[in-house]
Protein backbone atom coordinates (compact mmCIF):
# COMPACT_ATOMS: atom_id res chain seq x y z
CA UNK A 1 0.00 0.00 0.00
CA UNK A 2 1.35 3.43 -1.16
CA UNK A 3 1.29 6.21 1.54
CA UNK A 4 1.95 9.98 0.94
CA UNK A 5 3.88 11.59 3.73
CA UNK A 6 5.36 14.97 4.34
CA UNK A 7 8.15 15.13 6.34
CA UNK A 8 8.99 18.53 7.93
CA UNK A 9 11.19 16.76 10.73
CA UNK A 10 15.09 16.76 10.62
CA UNK A 11 14.70 12.73 10.53
CA UNK A 12 14.61 9.71 8.62
CA UNK A 13 11.05 8.78 7.28
CA UNK A 14 9.44 5.92 9.54
CA UNK A 15 11.00 2.48 8.65
CA UNK A 16 9.86 -1.07 9.89
CA UNK A 17 12.46 -2.73 12.03
CA UNK A 18 12.38 -6.25 10.62
CA UNK A 19 10.89 -7.65 7.99
CA UNK A 20 7.65 -8.89 9.91
CA UNK A 21 7.21 -5.84 12.14
CA UNK A 22 3.61 -4.38 12.71
CA UNK A 23 4.15 -0.66 12.86
CA UNK A 24 7.03 1.38 12.40
CA UNK A 25 8.40 4.39 15.23
CA UNK A 26 7.36 7.71 15.63
CA UNK A 27 9.94 10.49 16.49
CA UNK A 28 9.78 13.21 18.42
CA UNK A 29 10.61 16.66 16.59
CA UNK A 30 11.60 18.59 18.82
CA UNK A 31 13.95 22.07 18.92
CA UNK A 32 14.81 21.62 23.15
CA UNK A 33 14.48 18.37 25.37
CA UNK A 34 11.13 18.14 27.07
CA UNK A 35 10.87 17.20 30.58
CA UNK A 36 7.43 15.30 31.29
CA UNK A 37 6.96 15.07 35.17
CA UNK A 38 5.10 12.22 36.85
CA UNK A 39 1.30 12.23 35.73
CA UNK A 40 2.11 15.17 33.85
CA UNK A 41 0.67 14.85 29.62
CA UNK A 42 2.16 16.49 27.16
CA UNK A 43 1.83 16.41 22.92
CA UNK A 44 4.87 15.71 21.22
CA UNK A 45 5.32 16.23 17.55
CA UNK A 46 6.76 14.11 15.05
CA UNK A 47 6.56 16.90 12.00
CA UNK A 48 5.39 14.09 9.66
CA UNK A 49 1.84 14.69 8.12
CA UNK A 50 0.26 11.74 5.42
CA UNK A 51 -2.28 10.66 3.38
CA UNK A 52 -3.88 7.38 3.87
CA UNK A 53 -6.10 5.83 1.65
CA UNK A 54 -9.68 5.44 2.05
CA UNK A 55 -10.65 2.65 4.42
CA UNK A 56 -7.27 3.18 6.16
CA UNK A 57 -6.38 3.97 9.43
CA UNK A 58 -3.05 4.91 11.56
CA UNK A 59 -3.20 3.64 15.39
CA UNK A 60 -0.61 5.30 17.09
CA UNK A 61 0.17 3.13 19.95
CA UNK A 62 2.66 2.81 23.18
CA UNK A 63 6.24 1.57 22.93
CA UNK A 64 6.43 -1.26 24.95
CA UNK A 65 10.16 -0.56 26.05
CA UNK A 66 8.97 3.04 27.33
CA UNK A 67 6.48 1.66 28.92
CA UNK A 68 7.99 -1.21 30.88
CA UNK A 69 11.00 1.00 31.65
CA UNK A 70 9.74 3.98 32.22
CA UNK A 71 6.18 4.06 32.57
CA UNK A 72 5.51 6.55 29.27
CA UNK A 73 2.32 5.50 27.33
CA UNK A 74 0.26 6.91 24.83
CA UNK A 75 -2.68 8.52 26.57
CA UNK A 76 -5.30 7.86 24.07
CA UNK A 77 -4.18 4.50 22.94
CA UNK A 78 -4.23 3.26 20.29
CA UNK A 79 -4.82 6.81 18.83
CA UNK A 80 -6.40 7.24 15.73
CA UNK A 81 -5.64 8.69 12.39
CA UNK A 82 -8.13 8.79 10.12
CA UNK A 83 -7.56 9.10 5.94
CA UNK A 84 -9.00 12.29 6.04
CA UNK A 85 -7.00 14.05 8.38
CA UNK A 86 -3.98 16.46 6.65
CA UNK A 87 -2.71 17.76 9.60
CA UNK A 88 0.92 17.11 11.29
CA UNK A 89 0.71 13.88 13.55
CA UNK A 90 1.13 14.47 17.15
CA UNK A 91 1.53 11.72 19.80
CA UNK A 92 -0.05 12.51 23.59
CA UNK A 93 2.54 11.08 26.06
CA UNK A 94 1.83 11.01 29.54
CA UNK A 95 4.45 9.52 32.44
CA UNK A 96 2.22 7.21 34.90
CA UNK A 97 5.74 6.60 36.86
CA UNK A 98 6.94 8.75 40.22
CA UNK A 99 10.13 9.93 37.87
CA UNK A 100 10.45 12.93 35.69
CA UNK A 101 11.29 11.78 32.06
CA UNK A 102 13.28 13.59 29.57
CA UNK A 103 12.19 13.52 25.90
CA UNK A 104 14.95 14.14 23.58
CA UNK A 105 14.53 15.33 19.57
CA UNK A 106 14.76 12.13 17.79
CA UNK A 107 13.52 9.49 20.33
CA UNK A 108 11.40 7.45 19.41
CA UNK A 109 8.03 7.60 21.14
CA UNK A 110 5.16 5.67 20.07
CA UNK A 111 4.42 2.89 16.96
CA UNK A 112 2.17 3.42 14.49
CA UNK A 113 0.11 1.17 12.57
CA UNK A 114 -1.60 1.33 9.40
CA UNK A 115 -4.79 -0.95 9.45
CA UNK A 116 -8.05 -1.36 7.15
CA UNK A 117 -11.10 -0.93 8.57
CA UNK A 118 -14.92 -0.93 7.32
CA UNK A 119 -17.53 1.68 8.16
CA UNK A 120 -20.98 0.33 10.06
CA UNK A 121 -24.41 0.87 8.08
CA UNK A 122 -26.85 1.05 11.68
CA UNK A 123 -30.08 -1.01 11.05
CA UNK A 124 -32.22 -0.13 14.01
CA UNK A 125 -33.88 -2.46 15.27
CA UNK A 126 -36.21 -3.67 18.53
CA UNK A 127 -34.27 -6.79 19.41
CA UNK A 128 -30.62 -8.56 18.73
CA UNK A 129 -30.49 -12.50 18.17
CA UNK A 130 -29.41 -14.08 21.67
CA UNK A 131 -26.14 -15.91 22.02
CA UNK A 132 -24.22 -17.91 24.61
CA UNK A 133 -22.26 -14.97 26.24
CA UNK A 134 -25.34 -12.86 26.21
CA UNK A 135 -24.63 -9.50 27.93
CA UNK A 136 -22.02 -10.90 29.82
CA UNK A 137 -18.53 -8.78 29.77
CA UNK A 138 -16.08 -7.03 32.09
CA UNK A 139 -14.69 -10.14 33.61
CA UNK A 140 -17.62 -12.38 33.94
CA UNK A 141 -15.52 -15.39 32.68
CA UNK A 142 -13.65 -15.62 35.96
CA UNK A 143 -9.75 -15.38 36.81
CA UNK A 144 -9.15 -18.98 35.60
Amino acid sequence: MNVKIINRSKHDLPRYATEQSAGVDLRAELEASIELKPLERTMIPTGLSMELPKGVEAQVRPRSGLAAKHGITVLNSPGTIDADYRGEIKVILVNLSNESFIIEDGERIAQMVIAKHEQADWELVEELESSERGAGGFGHTGKS
